[in-house]
């Protein structure tokens, strides 16, 4: 009997198929105008983009302009790549357009799918970014895809690591352009510490395409994009912290050696509180508990550990006067591994040792909040469904699933659940073996590089050939994947392996042809490829025959989207298929789900060895406690993200002020607003409003805008005055400064003046920043404890995060201003020099984060540091073949970019 819900459904249909059903009539308006633009000459197709382009300058809306962009583009893509979109190629573009998800199955096209939206939205002069997962994805996308917008008459770039600045900023002038995730993050970052607009890469944030959307917006989305660099040597405060521990008593502090932390009692604080006053750690007047004292509380924390946690000849040994990890699991040292946040540093002074400066933090971003950045965000993957919540409460993105362009064929098997995972593989080799028989290709999912080189000693020992595929994105695992569709092959894989390439059956018929000429390199390519072509489609029928492509995966995954995405490398375009889960009560999930239970009712089911539970019950139990899982791991993104965010809204500041500065052409009003501000708050903490005259510290006051102003003014003379108010002390000083200053501009010269005072305000805008977030990062580190005490850990943080971001905006305006009041009228040879100086240091600055973010960014696609990437032959020019010298088809490419030249400047086009 069917419930209410699903009969609603049939009559009703879901809320996605209505969603896909309304944009229909769109898609009938592009189709019906496809014979007028099938007659355009292919200049006229480029004057077409030009007339739109115009329209959507003058205001006319890009839905308006859509049916003519996407009948245009359509075209643009036939004549240029041969490929005609189909519909619901037209309606995933349609949806991307207007800031969602499109989940589309493997197979169904997403890289020309994301032109339409692209070419769209980059009428408007603005920009598009099209996000891929690897530098491989994005150079060759931007290559292949390229032709159609060549075609349309716009401009693509591309942008990779350690790219030409140059070059970068062409990329990014680009109407469309292509490139990782990481490499957008880390650019916005260095963008954001350049000395002037010029110097800036990125355009601004119009719309980006993100390919692969569940993998970056949810896999990866929790870790930071990080630009770091050694900080100033603070070699003494930690030498004077070393002093204090020793002085600490039992009662003092509590450890917690699983957790491998230490925590002062009430009574430890107030011991330690005094011993700092003593030792001018701790100023005077400030307690351990205000904001300002988060840094001396963490290293204090770390100096306890170093003393009572890390242990000498245990945990590291000192050799050579350098503090050595040791490996807690072989007993091994650890050279150059040091542990982080300043603890390596507080060992390093208990054992009297050289202290080697810490890494701080110059920069950071999530990706969460990169990409909210943008205007609006659209993305494409084959698995989002189960994820929507997260999408839309995070970003406000809808997931709409789009109808395949022909119905899928493959058969999905209930999961075979056995009781151990040696009867689970035994069967796995067992199924793999028949397969193989019979020629149809199998893709083995694994969980693990671990477990895949497991199973693959399982099948060398059965002599069953196979390919073995572990997680790293490079071309290789490119030409393994395509290849996995082979008749009879083998493939034992990761579950994430292969995004962004097709397994086709019978093979790829592009690496085919490249294999054949390099056994054959006097053979000529045209008669290689019809011979290729004829063969594959014979291999392609006897794979069909066989039953296509068989996904036999060894696990379930936490997430149902991965084990979707692995499921989904089967079936592409109509082709048959089939896919099975094999999963044993040893598994994970499976004990999480409460295995125990499970073995004894399959006992007393009598359940034989070797034998498996198969039934529908069965896989509906096991996606709810995946969708348990999901649920956890999204809170803890959420809760994450919540804490971000406080740091996020402060970046966006400090970012919009250094953009408006750097963009000024004169910054004497907020030179003067700054000293103006600096002198309220001197003259409110010297005389407090609502006092008297003998309560004022007026010699306090004088001595302080001498130091701070560089002004020389009687305020005793002032306070004894009759009528004399704080009102009039501090028009009195703003007089003062204002005209000491105005005399410095007119001994300096008014243009040399602005540009000292925008060097000066860059520099310290950012010194202040760096210090601001390592101070937020000590304040992280400790603000969970204050959940002991029935505080909510995110309250207290944005409370005292507040706080010290107004605290590190009060010492910017100071600082500037004393800094400012110092610099003293010199030669005009002596001005070149200061303003030199001052240049060379921003740049110098720039240097080191651009080298970080280089080496950051390379860390984080996966590729060597050390390649500067000069090419190896000397004289190479990529347009010309005949400087290339005469590589073979495996040695490196002549380019010096680290591949093989067949992969790289020797690829068949």
């Amino acid at each position: 009997m069917l419930g209410f819900g699903t009969i609603a459904k049939k009559v009703f249909g879901t809320p996605n198929d209505r969603r896909v059903k309304s944009v229909r009539p769109i898609v009938a308006r592009i189709n019906a105008l496809e014979p007028e633009f099938e007659t355009l000459t292919d200049t006229e197709i480029v004057a077409k983009t030009a007339e739109l382009r115009n329209r959507a300058i003058n205001g006319e809306s890009l839905d308006d302009l859509l049916p003519e962009a996407f009948a245009n583009c359509r075209e643009g893509a036939r004549r240029a790549l041969g490929l005609r979109a189909f519909d619901v190629q037209l309606i995933g573009g349609i949806f991307l357009h207007q800031g969602n998800i499109a989940e589309m199955k493997t197979g169904e096209g997403k890289t020309l799918v994301a032109t339409f939206p692209a070419y769209l939205n980059a009428l408007t002069g603005k920009g598009v970014h099209i996000v891929t997962v690897n530098d491989y994805l994005a150079k060759r996308d931007a290559d292949w895809m390229g032709k159609v917008f060549t075609a349309l008459g716009m401009t693509t770039g591309v942008v990779y690591p350690r790219q030409p600045d140059d070059e970068k900023r062409a990329a990014y002038r680009a109407d469309i352009t292509y490139a990782t995730n990481n490499e957008l993050g880390f650019d916005y970052l260095r963008d954001n510490m350049r000395g002037s607009l010029e110097d800036m890469a990125q355009r601004g944030h119009n719309f980006a395409i993100v390919d692969e959307v569940d993998s970056i917006l949810i896999d990866e989305a929790r870790t930071p994009l990080i630009i770091s660099g050694p900080s100033q040597d603070r070699s003494d405060l930690y030498v004077a912290i070393d002093k204090v521990i020793p002085e600490i008593r039992e009662e003092h502090y509590t450890l917690d050696e699983k957790q491998r932390n230490a925590t002062f009692t009430d009574e430890g604080n107030e011991f330690l509180e005094e011993k700092l006053h003593e030792t001018g750690l701790l100023p005077e007047d400030q307690s351990l508990y205000d904001p300002e004292s988060t840094t001396v509380v963490h290293h204090v924390t770390n100096a306890l550990r170093a003393h009572k946690l890390f242990l000498k000849d245990q945990q590291y040994i000192v050799r050579g006067g350098e503090v050595v990890l040791v490996d807690e699991f072989t007993g091994r040292m650890m050279p150059g591994r040091r542990l982080s946040d300043g603890l390596h540093q507080a060992i390093e002074a208990k054992e009297g040792c050289k202290i080697q400066p810490e890494n701080v933090t110059l920069a950071s971003v999530t990706f969460q909040n990169y990409f909210r950045l943008y205007d609006k965000l659209g993305g494409m993957t084959g698995t989002a469904a189960t994820e929507a919540e997260e999408f839309m409460s995070i970003y406000g993105l809808g997931v709409v699933e789009i109808p395949t362009n022909r119905p899928i064929a493959r058969i999905d098997d209930d999961d075979q659940v056995y009781r151990t995972a040696k009867e689970k593989y035994e069967a796995i080799v067992e199924t793999i073996r028949e397969a193989h028989g019979k020629g149809q290709p199998v893709l083995v999912g694994t969980t693990s590089i671990e477990k895949s080189e497991m199973l693959s000693q399982m099948l060398t020992k059965a002599t069953l050939p196979h390919n073995v595929l572990n997680a790293r994105q490079h071309e290789q695992e490119a030409q393994i994947v395509a290849d996995a569709g082979k008749l009879g092959a083998v493939t034992i894989a990761t579950n994430m392996a292969g995004r962004g390439t097709d397994i086709k059956l019978g093979g790829n018929v592009d690496f085919k042809i490249m294999e054949a000429l390099e056994a054959d390199p006097e053979a000529h390519p045209d008669e290689v490829r019809v011979r290729i072509e004829a063969e594959h489609a014979t291999d392609e029928q006897k794979v069909k025959d066989a039953g296509g492509l068989y996904v036999l995966a060894t696990e379930r995954h936490e997430s149902r989207r991965i084990d979707n995405q692995l499921r989904g490398r089967s079936g592409r375009q109509g082709d048959p298929g089939r896919s099975s889960f094999f999963l044993s009560l040893e598994d994970d999930l499976m004990r999480i789900f409460g295995s125990e239970r499970l073995d004894k009712m399959l006992t007393k089911l009598g359940l034989q060895e070797g034998e498996a539970i198969v039934h529908p019950w069965v896989n509906k139990s096991l996606e709810r406690a995946q969708a348990k899982v999901e649920g956890r791991n999204f809170d803890i993104r959420k809760q994450l993200l919540k804490f971000d965010d406080v740091m996020n809204d402060q970046r966006k500041v400090i970012f919009g002020q250094r953009h408006e500065i750097m963009g000024a052409e004169d910054i004497a009003e907020v030179a003067r607003d700054m000293r103006h501000q600096v002198i309220e708050d001197m003259v409110d903490t010297h005389m407090p409003p609502k006092t008297y005259a003998d309560q004022w510290d007026s010699e306090g006051l004088q001595q302080a805008a001498r130091e701070t102003l560089g002004v020389d003014v009687p305020v005793l003379e002032w306070a004894d005055e009759d009528g004399v108010d704080q009102e009039v002390v501090r028009e009195r000083l703003e007089t003062a400064a204002d005209e000491y200053m105005a005399s410095k501009t007119a001994q300096f010269g008014p243009e040399q003046m602005r540009n000292i005072e925008k060097q000066v305000l860059l520099q310290t805008i950012d010194q202040k920043w760096r210090d601001h977030l390592l101070t937020l990062e000590h304040l992280r580190s400790v603000v969970g404890f204050r959940g002991y005490a029935q505080r909510d850990p995110l309250n207290e943080y944005k409370t005292e995060a507040f706080q010290l971001f107004e605290i590190m905006l009060d010492g910017l305006r100071a600082d500037v201003t004393q800094k400012l009041s110092r610099i003293q009228p010199l030669t005009p040879e002596q001005q070149e020099q200061l303003i030199r100086q001052l240049q060379a240091q921003q740049q110098a600055q720039q240097k080191q984060a651009d080298a970080a973010g280089a080496a950051a960014s390379e860390a984080a696609a996966g590729t060597p540091v050390s390649g500067e990437g000069a090419p190896l032959v000397e004289g190479f020019d990529e347009n010309d073949p005949s400087t290339w010298g005469n590589p073979g088809r495996n040695d490196p490419c002549p380019c010096g970019s680290g591949k093989k030249f067949k992969h790289c400047h020797g690829r068949l086009a």
